[in-house]
């Protein structure tokens, strides 16, 4: 348990890293940055596999299917959707929706316990005082909704591969599959223009992007998923905007203000609200088990 918490903050405190970063690669084209972004994690996963022995494994058609459905919602769906979604309304709206993460997990997770469900609750307040409360148009909501689908099945489609493929291989295959689909989405809307050589600065901020949020952070959320299942893990999604603070705070290009300390505090509140009790209810005296979980 002690693990999977530490890990669940750690992956989704990089996560929210990435905010530092997005200066620098603002100006490369979008859908290649993307590709080249999980090209490389790609790379270092598959070479991480093959140095741990951890050989390639056969799917059957439903793992199959589970494992091309990770990839397309949860990476290359959800990039795409947070990516029109702020084109349309900026970064505060797709930020306020995604914001409700840890309560959809916790309510998709079997019949959570009160307790959990009002440490989501508490994290989605500390989450969207932090992002803002967005306003928009229709389709930019449209896209952040997209984006949420996408960030949930990120982790929900991921648990019935972890037990045969584990945290490395999920990591590996799921960032391999998005790279063409990435590619093919780049050429039609970017063309020939998808690539450049990145400057200095660019070339880093993608190899941080990567290494640590996705090759490290991806590795460490799908350790944690299994030991703590989807709603309780859910609760650290709330530590996406604390990690662009503390960003922000460290690469001296934003101070946080006092809804940002108080929404950060929140957050940290929510948590320890959502971990000092059972995950789930009790019907009839027996822990009612996740849905999510095969």
């Amino acid at each position: 348990m002690r693990n999977g918490v530490l890990g669940a903050a750690s992956a989704m405190f990089l996560v929210g890293t990435l905010a530092g970063v997005s200066g620098v690669i603002q100006n490369y084209p979008v859908y290649g940055g993307q590709a080249v972004r999980y090209l490389a994690a790609a790379i270092i996963l598959l070479l991480a596999t093959r140095m741990a022995g951890q050989r390639f494994v056969r799917l059957t058609a439903r793992e199959t299917l589970l494992l091309i459905g990770l990839s397309v919602l949860g990476l290359v769906i959800f990039n795409v959707c947070v990516i029109e979604a702020t084109r349309h309304a900026g970064p505060a709206l797709p930020g306020t929706v995604l914001g409700t993460v840890p309560l959809v997990l916790a309510l998709i997770d079997g019949r959570p316990a009160p307790r959990l469900l009002v440490g989501a609750g508490v994290v989605v307040a500390g989450a969207t005082l932090v992002a803002g409360l967005g306003s928009g148009d229709l389709p930019s909501l449209l896209w952040s909704l997209g984006a949420l689908v996408g960030e949930v099945s990120f982790s929900m489609l991921a648990i019935p591969l972890l037990p045969k493929l584990g945290a490395m291989r999920v990591s590996a295959y799921s960032t391999a599959l998005a790279v063409p689909l990435l590619a093919v989405i780049g050429l039609s809307v970017e063309g020939s223009a998808m690539l450049r050589v990145p400057t200095l600065a660019e070339g880093l901020g993608f190899a941080y992007l990567a290494v640590v949020v996705t090759t490290i952070a991806f590795f460490l959320w799908y350790s944690s998923l299994p030991k703590l299942g989807p709603g309780t893990a859910g609760l650290f999604a709330g530590l996406i905007p604390v990690g662009a603070i503390v960003t922000g705070l460290a690469l001296g290009v934003a101070v946080p203000s006092a809804p940002d300390l108080l929404g950060a505090a929140l957050v940290i509140a929510g948590i320890v609200v959502g971990l000092s009790g059972p995950r789930y209810a009790d019907v009839g005296g027996v822990p009612a088990p996740a849905t999510g979980r095969s």
